[in-house]
C-alpha cells in the first residue's frame, strides 16, 4: 500500500489557506494586514539566513580556520634585529693592559638574524652581525677594528621527529578539527531544514484543525437550535436541550485550544525562520501559502542505510575523530624512536678598519704606519668566504628504560581502539534509526489509508442516526454520540496525515544527519490536533479539511 500513489490535497473547509488565515487573525483579534504569507521553500530559505543558533554554528568553522592558522605560524621564519652601543672604561691591571691609566673602549654592534622551523622537523638559523670597536689599548692593531661574521646553522633529526613532530602532529590535529567543524555545520544546516518543515506542518494542521473546531462549533449550535424547536412543539422533552447545550460548550473548549495550538505553532516556526531584530516580530501572524499534498514514497530501507552508513555527519565526524587517533599514534610511535640529529654549522668572517704598521725595536713597536681597509672590503672577505669555519655535528640520545611516549602509545592505540567500537555501535544505531523510520513512513501511510476508511464510515453512520432522527426512530444523545465519534476519525485522519509528513522527513533527513534536537525515532507527533468533540455532517470533506482523492 506505501508503494502505490496516494494524493492528499489541503482544502480547509472549502477555504484556501489564506482564507483560513484571514479568519484566524480575525478570531484573535490581530491585524490581518501584518500576516505574512510564505512558503516552505521560502520559510527554509529564510531559516538558513536569519536562524540565530546557526549562525552560532557558522561562526564555529571560522574560529577552527584561525586555529589552523595559528598552528601554521610555527614554520614563519622569524626576523631578530640587536644593536646597541657600549662604552667601557677599565683600570689598568697588569703591565700588558695597554695602558698605564685607563683603558677606554667603545663598542658598537649592529646584529640581524632569520631561524624557522621546516616540514621535516629541522631548523635552521641565518644571523649577519657587523662590529665597530675603538680603544686606547696600544696592542690592538685595528683602531678602530671593523668585523663582520656571517654564520648559518641548520639541525635536522633522522629519527625522532622526522616524519612527524610536536607541530605537524598539531597541524594534522587542528585541521581534522576543521573538518569536524563543517561537518558540524553540514549538520546544523540540516536540521535546521528539518525543524522548518515540521514547525511549517505543525502550523498547516493546526489552521486545519481550527477550521475544522469552528465547522463543528456551528453544526453543534445547529443542532442545539433544532432541539429547541421541536422543545417547542413538543415532538422532544425539554431534558434534551442539555445535551444539547453541553455539546455546545465543549466544542467552544475545542475551538479555544485550537487558536491556541495555532499561536504555538507560530511562536516556533517564526523563531526558527524570522530576524527576531525586526519591529512586528511577536505581532506578525504567518501564513502557510502552499496547499499541502502528500504522496507515498518508494521506501528503499536497503539504499537509505547504505546512504547513511557512508554520508552521515555522525558518523564522518567519528571517522574523522579516529583519523585524528591515528595521527596521535603516528606522533607517539615516532617519538619511541632514537633522537639522532645532524647539524651542520658554517662561519664565515672578514676584519677590517685601520691597521697600524709598527717598525722594530720595544713591545709593542712604535707605529711607521698605517693602512686602511674599508667595510665594503670587510664584507667581501666575509661572502666570499676568505677565512670559513665548517662544522658537522651528530647527537644520539635515548632514553633507558620505560619511557614516557611508550605509555602515551599504548594509551593511544586503546584510545583508538575505543573509538572504532564505538563507530561500530554508531552505525548499528543508525541501521536501527532508519529501518524504524522506514516502518514509520509505510506505517503511516497505511494509517492514512485505514483512518479515511473510518471517517467515511463515520459519515455515514451520523447521516444515518440523522435520517433516524428526523424519523422518530432515534434520539439527540446517539445523534451527539455519533457526531463525537466523526469528529474522533476526523483527528485521527488528520493526525496519521500529520505523521506520515513528519516521517517522510525524518527518513530523507537521517539519512544525511541524526535526528537530534528534534523529534525522535520513534515519536508519533499529534501537533495542531486537539481534543473535544465536533458535530458531523455528510460533507465530502475529511478530518481538518482534507478532501479524500
Amino acid at each position: 500500500m506505501a508503494q502505490r500513489a496516494l494524493s492528499v490535497t489541503l482544502i480547509l473547509l472549502g477555504l484556501t489557506l489564506s482564507g483560513v488565515g484571514m479568519a484566524w487573525s480575525q478570531t484573535t483579534g490581530g491585524d490581518a494586514s501584518q500576516a505574512r504569507r510564505i512558503s516552505m521553500d521560502e520559510a527554509v530559505a529564510l531559516a538558513l539566513e536569519n536562524n540565530l543558533d546557526l549562525q552560532v554554528e557558522r561562526i564555529t568553522p571560522q574560529v577552527q580556520d584561525l586555529s589552523v592558522a595559528q598552528v601554521r605560524t610555527g614554520y614563519t621564519p622569524t626576523f631578530t634585529s640587536n644593536i646597541n652601543w657600549n662604552d667601557q672604561t677599565q683600570p689598568p691591571v697588569s703591565l700588558l693592559a695597554g695602558n698605564n691609566l685607563e683603558i677606554v673602549t667603545n663598542t658598537s654592534r649592529y646584529e640581524f638574524g632569520l631561524g624557522a622551523l621546516n616540514r621535516f622537523g629541522g631548523n635552521y638559523n641565518v644571523s649577519l652581525n657587523n662590529n665597530r670597536v675603538t680603544t686606547n689599548n696600544i696592542f690592538t692593531n685595528f683602531n678602530p677594528q671593523l668585523s663582520a661574521n656571517v654564520s648559518l646553522n641548520y639541525t635536522q633529526p633522522l629519527l625522532r621527529n622526522f616524519k612527524i613532530d610536536g607541530t605537524r602532529q598539531q597541524l594534522l590535529i587542528s585541521q581534522k578539527t576543521r573538518e569536524i567543524s563543517g561537518v558540524q555545520l553540514q549538520q546544523s544546516i540540516a536540521l535546521t531544514a528539518r525543524n522548518v518543515k515540521t514547525a511549517y506542518y505543525d502550523l498547516v494542521f493546526a489552521i486545519s484543525n481550527l477550521g475544522a473546531q469552528q465547522q463543528s462549533l456551528e453544526l453543534a449550535r445547529q443542532s442545539l437550535k433544532d432541539s429547541r424547536a421541536r422543545v417547542e412543539i413538543g415532538t422532544v422533552a425539554p431534558i434534551d436541550l442539555v445535551q444539547g447545550e453541553s455539546e455546545v460548550a465543549q466544542r467552544e473548549e475545542s475551538v479555544i485550544l485550537a487558536e491556541a495550538a495555532i499561536a504555538r505553532a507560530e511562536d516556533r516556526l517564526r523563531t526558527l525562520v524570522f530576524n527576531p531584530g525586526q519591529p512586528d516580530f511577536w505581532r506578525m501572524h504567518i501564513e502557510p501559502a502552499d496547499a499541502v499534498s502528500f504522496r507515498a514514497i518508494a521506501v528503499d530501507t536497503d539504499a537509505a542505510i547504505a546512504r547513511a552508513l557512508q554520508s552521515r555527519t555522525d558518523l564522518v565526524a567519528s571517522r574523522k575523530q579516529i583519523e585524528s587517533n591515528d595521527v596521535n599514534i603516528r606522533f607517539f610511535k615516532n617519538q619511541t624512536m632514537p633522537d639522532v640529529s645532524a647539524s651542520l654549522a658554517y662561519f664565515s668572517q672578514g676584519v677590517g678598519g685601520t691597521s697600524f704598521i709598527r717598525g722594530p725595536g720595544g713591545f709593542p713597536g712604535p707605529i711607521i704606519g698605517q693602512v686602511e681597509k674599508s667595510f665594503g672590503a670587510t664584507l667581501k672577505d666575509m661572502f666570499t668566504g676568505n677565512f670559513p669555519t665548517w662544522t658537522l655535528g651528530v647527537q644520539v640520545s635515548y632514553p633507558i628504560g620505560q619511557a614516557n611516549t611508550e605509555a602515551a602509545l599504548a594509551r593511544a592505540r586503546l584510545q583508538d581502539q575505543q573509538a572504532r567500537k564505538q563507530l561500530q555501535s554508531q552505525e548499528l544505531q543508525v541501521a536501527s534509526q532508519i529501518r524504524e523510520l522506514a516502518r514509520q513512513v509505510q506505517t503511516n501511510a497505511k494509517r492514512v489509508d485505514a483512518t479515511r476508511a473510518s471517517r467515511t464510515l463515520a459519515e455515514r453512520r451520523l447521516e444515518a442516526e440523522e435520517k433516524k432522527l428526523a424519523a422518530g426512530t432515534s434520539t439527540s444523545f446517539l445523534v451527539f454520540q455519533a457526531q463525537r465519534d466523526l469528529n474522533q476519525a476526523r483527528n485521527n485522519e488528520l493526525s496519521a496525515l500529520l505523521d506520515y509528513s513528519k516521517s517522510a522527513v525524518d527518513f530523507e533527513t537521517a539519512q544525511d544527519v541524526p535526528l537530534t534536537g528534534g523529534a525522535g525515532v520513534t515519536a508519533v507527533s499529534t501537533a495542531g490536533v486537539t481534543g473535544g468533540t465536533t458535530t458531523g455532517s455528510t460533507a465530502s470533506t475529511g478530518a481538518g479539511g482534507f478532501r479524500q482523492q
